[in-house]
């Protein structure tokens, strides 16, 4: 197995980055000056997206919902439609910076299904590249990330000021004209 220094998943595999409470649920409250900091691309009306601190690959990010729940059957519908139409809208994103050849979306609903953050649902999205080796370390045996989580904040933010100008809450569909 080769082994690639990367010590901000370190933080997250040793448990040194276990916290209390709900970090969805903190990045909700959360004054949206702050975003940034945060990493946080964008704000809907129901979901918020942001960069994965601890990425598989370069452009992982995922979409959280307002609404603290664990289960599906939980979400609000309009919640649930605008995670898709952010889903789509994110994929446009790493598209235009990106280029990648495929992409993952995934959710892990419960301890047992290995979900990190349980009680709060999210959809992780990856862009995936022929031949990457960055989502199953098992598999693959070495994870690369050519850029740091700095660099993807401001490849992929651009692409949601450019799309949603001033107005953090857009309505579902209002950036990828949907």
């Amino acid at each position: 197995m080769d082994y690639i220094w990367s010590p901000w998943r370190y933080q997250y595999m040793s448990g040194t980055a276990k916290r209390e409470g709900c970090i969805f649920c903190d990045m909700t409250a959360a004054d949206p000056a702050h975003d940034r900091e945060r990493l946080i691309l964008h704000r809907g009306r129901f979901n918020l997206i942001v960069l994965n601190l601890f990425p598989y690959n370069s452009g992982h990010a995922m979409i959280a919902p307002y609404q603290h729940v664990a289960s599906l059957d939980g979400l609000e519908a309009e919640a649930l439609g605008e995670m898709m139409t952010l889903a789509r809208d994110l994929e446009a994103a790493l598209e235009a910076a990106y280029h990648p050849q495929g992409y993952n979306l995934g959710m892990n609903l419960g301890r047992s299904a290995g979900a990190g953050i349980a009680d709060h649902l999210h959809l992780h999205v990856l862009p995936r590249w022929n031949g990457d080796a960055n989502f199953m370390t098992t598999v693959g045996e070495t994870r690369v990330l050519p850029e740091d989580l700095d660099t993807t904040y401001q490849r992929l933010v651009e692409f949601f000021r450019s799309a949603a100008g001033s107005d953090a809450r857009r309505a579902p569909g209002e950036l990828a004209g949907g």
